[in-house]
């Protein structure tokens, strides 16, 4: 269990996301000997948005987390395992903490991969209305956009009326075609096979994948969580086979039957590619692509070129940066007024106690103790939090921070090479025009040239024909001038 270092703050009591101390529960799967056959399984539970974005105040947390599990992921693909990332990440597809996940480690969000074209959200949110698609059902949500949290199927998400009812014991029903605005997807599955395997390793397929769970309790007829689930089954082959087929290299075994299923979220398709990455790069491409396939299909087809960037921008790693930045200067505003507080009830507690020795009334002395001791208490709590868990929040801050620059340093250089490599192609395109455009003049140059000397000699016989006297004749046979 690896616990995350930016975990929610201590005084959201209420929320008790800094009191469950969520991280990351990590276990390895061995079907044989040798790294091939190990995979590595990570499951998560990111920090929940409590606002709308770009107010969330957990944003960082959520973010720093998302990097966190990206990083164990990325190490377990060094070391040549595959690698399954899992769980309720309280995030969108294509949001800043999706990215981070899916470019920094070399995985990819497998429900994004069977369906492309998938929600970004729920429909009331604007990176969904951008796209001015109509408001999906619940069917739609559950088959293609692979919605678990907030579905109008969901009891858990329903109104106090309709939950009233079903708890007096009447039948609700939904119908399926029942429009579904709120639905969105927060759970996944992320797969990747490890770094550079051989294309004579065994293949990993997608063999089925839906949106699970969708029942109601036998018993108490409400939806068994909040949340549904996503169920995948992932094959895997022990002999590659050359063919059509859409898999993905990174195993040996002598197993012919080995296979690992996951029920938890998105299911996994088949791949096939691999990657060798530069010593200078630490940020790596997804790994592969499909096209859309019908609900729970069987994968067959060959994965196409992944379209997704290689790496984050070093734009995006400045805005992750500014995000630090401003957390952080919350975080030491904090700290100010946490520790001011404790040395003014210090102060206050002080000042009552000797109120006391003055008060000639019992109440009023009482109610001096009473304020001493709150205020005093008040006090404590606040120092414990601003001298204690907010110096600990802030070096782990500082070390995200460290890591994101570091990124950046990378992504800018990556793209220099790039800017540099781009202007090479541009100036030797510049110098092949140059060089055709003289060899062009000196074609025309040469024709001109060749014009003007079969003019002249043109001329010249002319001249020789008119006047044998000219320059000197002699006779040759067939009565023909022959220059002297």
């Amino acid at each position: 269990m690896v616990r995350y270092p930016l975990n929610g703050r201590p005084t959201a009591f209420f929320r008790g996301d800094w009191y469950v101390g969520k991280g990351v529960a990590c276990a390895s799967i061995q079907s044989g000997s040798g790294r091939e056959n190990v995979v590595d399984v990570f499951c998560t539970h990111l920090h929940a948005p409590y606002e709308r974005e770009p107010n969330d105040s957990y944003m960082c947390h959520r973010t720093a987390q998302a990097w966190e599990i990206a990083r164990l992921m990325r190490g377990a693909a060094e070391r040549g395992h595959a690698v399954i990332g899992l769980g309720d990440f309280n995030m969108v597809p294509l949001s800043l903490a999706h990215q981070l996940i899916t470019t920094h480690a070399p995985v990819q969000d497998v429900w994004r991969v069977l369906y492309p074209e998938s929600s970004l959200g729920a429909a009331t949110q604007p990176a969904e209305k951008e796209r001015r698609r109509e408001i999906p059902n619940i069917t739609h949500n559950l088959r293609e956009n692979g919605a678990t949290c907030d579905s109008a199927l969901n009891t858990w998400r329903w109104s106090k009326q309709q939950q009233k009812a079903l708890f007096n014991g009447e039948d609700v029903t939904i119908d399926p075609t029942t429009p579904d605005p709120r639905a969105k997807r927060l759970d996944y599955i992320f797969f990747g096979n490890g770094l550079s395997p051989s294309p004579l390793s065994p293949q990993w397929r997608i063999e089925s994948a839906k949106v699970g769970m969708t029942d109601r309790h036998p018993t108490l007829s409400c939806s068994l969580s909040d949340h549904f689930s996503v169920e995948a089954t992932i094959s895997r082959n022990p002999k590659p086979q050359m063919t059509g087929s859409a898999t993905v290299p990174g195993f040996s075994s002598t197993h012919n039957d080995a296979a690992l299923q996951t029920l938890t979220n998105t299911s996994i398709p088949t791949l096939y590619t691999s990657y060798n990455p530069s010593p200078t790069s630490s940020i790596l491409p997804p790994l592969f692509t499909r096209t859309p396939s019908p609900p729970n299909p069987i994968s067959t087809q060959p994965l196409a070129s992944s379209s997704m960037p290689a790496s984050l921008s070093s734009r995006t790693y400045s805005d992750i940066l500014d995000l630090i930045s401003a957390y952080r200067a919350r975080e030491h505003r904090q700290r100010r007024l946490r520790l001011s507080h404790f040395l003014a009830s210090i102060v206050i507690s002080i000042i009552c106690f000797i109120a006391i020795w003055w008060s000639k009334y019992a109440g009023i002395s009482f109610m001096l103790v009473f304020i001493s001791t709150l205020s005093f208490g008040a006090g404590v709590i606040d120092g414990l939090i601003g001298g204690l868990f907010i110096s600990s929040e802030l070096r782990a801050l500082k070390e995200f921070e460290w890591e994101i620059a570091k990124a950046r340093e990378i992504a800018e250089e990556a793209e220099g090479r790039n800017a540099r490599a781009i202007e090479g192609v541009e100036a030797q395109e510049t110098g092949d025009d140059d060089l055709r455009h003289e060899k062009r003049d000196r074609g025309i140059q040469s024709l001109e040239n060749r014009k003007e000397d079969g003019e002249a000699e043109k001329e010249l016989w002319e001249m020789v024909r008119g006047s044998e006297e000219y320059i000197g004749k002699e006779n040759v046979p067939g009565g023909h001038a022959r220059m002297i």
